[in-house]
């Protein structure tokens, strides 16, 4: 009877843990390994605000409305970039009750930590300190992937945190690499999960793959202890402060309007792929390696300053479109995520400008049109029944193609800008 009873004390044991085994790898769910370059992840950054003002939190109704919009059109990886705020918590708590209505679906975050130097945004950062905020954001991230972690797979420390035009709040690699070991050493004590990863995502000039001045031994220890390398690269950008980017060369000078931009475009994927491969070069020459994945690239739709009509001419929804299929096509290519920049217009970042190109990055507007990249997937119908702020997803330009190249620009560096 005794031996009986031993018997079954052991198999209700082994029971119990093949049970909770169980129960822990459903909680866990998928790696950010097994997700990172998955083409059935697509990845984007995400903000979801709607208002002129980051003072009105996206609700989480809200978000539930864009959760069904981007895993419709195949997201299954945000990325955010504080916890200082509401969004990231509401953001994680509908994707929660969306898992709870439905077991099929699937939306995973990567985390951002927002990092500063001391005395960020005054006239005096000093960029040899760090803020003493960053202990309380790195906490709030940290309970947040064990509040989450089927659905939080990548904590980020800093959002071009380490490049030095960011004048307001830039820190040194050292500041970063402190907080990227404090997570992993928790990782490696079992209090956060071991197949969450842990990165930095920044300019691609911070990863090594530019100015000399960021190849200092602290950027080494930190490559070396992050993850993977989560690089951005803005090639928009590039068209205003690198005057030969849009240089039409001689064989394409009799080429059509339409054609010509179609050329510059392809130009600018061979931009973004060159500073990509200086990473990748740099972290050659150091003997380490790590996978690297885009963090952010994008393509504004509309700009009034540097990118639009007075400036590169930059600023399109045809040119986004080629952007983005660009990217598209060749991180799959490739095996890589790229989080594009971004999934909806946020007219927060330059409410005093409502035609400023930071407020005119998104694939929708903001009252939930598609923009042009998009226009397939409206056709296609993967967004059918789905509303955002109350309306249809349909195309801009009602879908008219004509009149969307009647607003193209072709790119110029001349004096003589030419328009319409």
């Amino acid at each position: 009877m005794k031996r009986w009873i031993a018997i079954s004390f052991c198999f209700l044991i082994s029971f119990a843990i093949i049970s909770c085994s169980e129960t822990s790898e459903k909680t866990a769910g998928i790696s950010a390994e097994a997700i990172l370059g998955n083409p059935d992840y697509l990845a984007i950054s995400y903000g979801g605000y709607r208002k002129d003002s980051r003072a009105v939190q996206p609700t989480i109704a809200e978000l539930r409305e864009d959760m069904k919009i981007l895993s419709a059109m195949g997201v299954g990886i945000l990325r955010t970039y504080n916890v200082q705020l509401q969004q990231a918590p509401n953001l994680l708590e509908a994707i929660k009750q969306l898992k709870a209505e439905d077991s099929s679906f699937e939306m995973y975050v990567m985390l951002g930590a927002w990092i500063d130097c001391e005395n960020a945004w005054t006239d005096a950062p000093n960029h040899e300190a760090e803020s003493d905020n960053n202990a309380g954001e790195i906490d709030r991230a940290v309970a947040l992937a064990q509040k989450y972690p089927d659905i939080v797979k990548i904590i980020a420390v800093g959002n071009e945190a380490m490049v030095h035009w960011a004048q307001s709040y830039f820190v040194r690699p050292n500041v970063i690499l402190k907080w990227v070991n404090h997570i992993q050493k928790l990782k490696q004590g079992g209090e956060l999960s071991e197949d969450l990863w842990v990165t930095s995502s920044d300019n691609f000039a911070a990863w090594g793959g530019g100015d000399a001045i960021y190849k200092t031994e602290d950027l080494k220890k930190l490559i070396q202890s992050v993850d993977y390398v989560s690089m951005h690269s803005y090639p928009f950008h590039e068209t205003h402060y690198n005057k030969e980017y849009w240089k039409i060369p001689e064989e394409d000078k009799d080429l059509s309007k339409v054609e010509k931009i179609d050329a510059a475009m392809l130009r600018a994927k061979s931009y973004i792929i060159s500073e990509y491969q200086a990473v990748e070069q740099y972290l050659d020459s150091l003997g380490i390696e790590k996978p690297i994945h885009i963090g952010e690239t994008g393509w504004a739709s509309s700009s009034d300053g540097f990118y639009g009509d007075d400036g590169s001419h930059a600023a399109d929804e045809y040119k986004q479109g080629l952007y983005f299929k660009h990217m598209r096509d060749w991180t799959k290519e490739q095996g890589i995520s790229c989080f594009y920049f971004e999934a909806f217009d946020e007219n927060w970042k330059d409410a005093a400008n409502p035609l400023g190109s930071e407020n005119h990055f998104g694939l929708f507007e903001i009252d939930g049109k598609a923009k042009f990249p998009l226009w397939n997937m409206v056709d296609d119908g993967m967004v059918d029944g789905l509303k955002r702020n109350g309306q249809p997803i349909r195309k801009t330009y009602d879908g008219n193609l004509d009149s969307l190249l009647k607003d193209i620009l072709i790119p110029t560096t001349s004096n003589t800008i030419e328009t319409k």
